[in-house]
């Protein structure tokens, strides 16, 4: 028998990334060599002592019950000390930071502890399909928020009508942002604090590329600006700072009562990160910082390599100056998607179209480096085939 889905299911938008992989699957069968650069999954080790850490902690037999709570003392402190360390931020390691299964288990359940039936929600569009998919799932309405490049992919608070604000009740930012790995500053974090305080509305930043970025330049916190923390979030992640998408560990830090909303969510649906996994981030966290700059010179190496392959071609996008994530804007005038089945079924790429982000997201595509300079090579050979 075949049972319907339920209406919240129904309502999500297409998930156009089916068609991507029936394609790809099909060019496969073909005996294809596919280059993969649509997915943004570390194609790096994870480093050896932090898997020794979790072996270590995997064989003591304390660790096999459940975790439970907001995570392990131990943890949530090495959090709080990383956030001192490399954000200047003080947290109060027992109610400011809680331990999550990768942070877009968190970005997703935040919505059903703080939003209401008919609350709006402010999703970046484009943006990670999660926050609008936790938005229906908690019966909220999403408002977007394009992304221009006029903008530097930022949203503008400004023209978000009055009457959308009278109901609004969270705000996703994302910076470095994905897909477009733009970047915000102080100065728009100021702003939107001081938006959040006018308008009563809680801010969720998603800070998980905070780690990739490249020349020097360091992201920095929402948590920076002063009086952050009196309205909102900040959610991170080490799957992409140490290697580490698998493993499925990430935190949430900032104000109190946002955060036990969150954790009475996750204290009925989930039983919390296994302990082992714990130990394992408390060794990354507490790592020194030429782990995580050997990862980037990695990057910066590849970075470098496409850009000077891609302006070859003559595409127009903007130099990544943190993330994985080049966001190109379609060069022919195809669609997003039509474009993107051009590409993997003439060249064998995998890319992403832009409005599977959201529908700011038409007339691009992302691309990521996730894969050797060797294969960014031969991806940029076969790209300059392209007709």
């Amino acid at each position: 028998m075949d049972f319907p889905q339920a209406e919240r299911l129904r309502k999500l938008p297409p998930y156009l990334f089916i068609e991507m992989d029936k394609k790809k699957k099909a060019a496969i069968e073909k005996g294809v060599d596919i280059i993969s650069l649509g997915i943004g999954d570390p194609d790096l080790a994870t480093p050896d002592f932090i898997i020794e850490a979790l072996y270590k902690a995997a064989k003591d037999k304390a660790n096999h019950q459940y975790p439970l709570g907001s995570g392990l003392p131990k943890f949530r402190e090495a959090v709080s000390a990383w956030y001192k360390r490399r954000f200047g931020v003080t947290l109060d390691s027992k109610d400011e930071v809680v331990a999550l299964i990768g942070s877009k288990e968190g970005i997703g359940h935040l919505p059903i502890g703080v939003i209401n039936p008919g609350d709006v929600v402010l999703v970046p569009s484009p943006g990670y399909p999660v926050y609008h998919a936790g938005t229906l799932f908690a019966e909220g309405v999403s408002h977007f928020m394009p992304l221009l490049e006029k903008n530097g992919f930022l949203p503008d608070l400004d023209v978000i009508p009055a009457d959308v604000l009278k109901k609004a009740k969270l705000i996703w930012t994302n910076s470095p942002n994905n897909p477009t790995s733009a970047l915000a500053g102080k100065d728009f974090y100021t702003k939107v604090v001081e938006f959040a305080k006018k308008h009563n509305i809680i801010v969720a930043n998603d800070a998980a590329y905070t780690e990739l970025y490249y020349d020097g330049k360091k992201p920095v916190s929402f948590l920076e600006v002063p009086g952050a923390k009196e309205v909102g979030v900040e959610f991170h992640s080490l799957s992409k700072t140490f290697n580490m998408t698998g493993w499925r560990i990430g935190f949430a830090v900032g104000n109190k009562s946002v955060l036990k909303a969150l954790a009475d969510v996750k204290g009925n649906l989930d039983s919390g990160v296994f302990n082992p996994i714990q130990y394992a981030g408390i060794a990354a966290l507490e790592a020194p910082d030429s782990v995580t700059e050997n990862i980037r010179k990695i990057y910066q190496e590849r970075r470098d390599l496409f850009a000077a392959g891609l302006k070859k071609l003559g595409w127009k996008f903007q130099v990544p100056q943190a993330a994985f994530y080049f966001w190109i804007k379609v060069p022919n005038g195809m669609s997003s998607a039509d474009w993107c089945g051009k590409v993997l079924e003439e060249a064998g790429i995998v890319a992403t179209p832009g409005n599977g982000f959201g529908a700011e997201g038409e007339g691009y595509f992302r691309m990521t480096i996730t894969v050797d300079k060797a294969r960014l090579e031969e991806a940029l050979q076969r790209l300059s085939k392209l007709k």
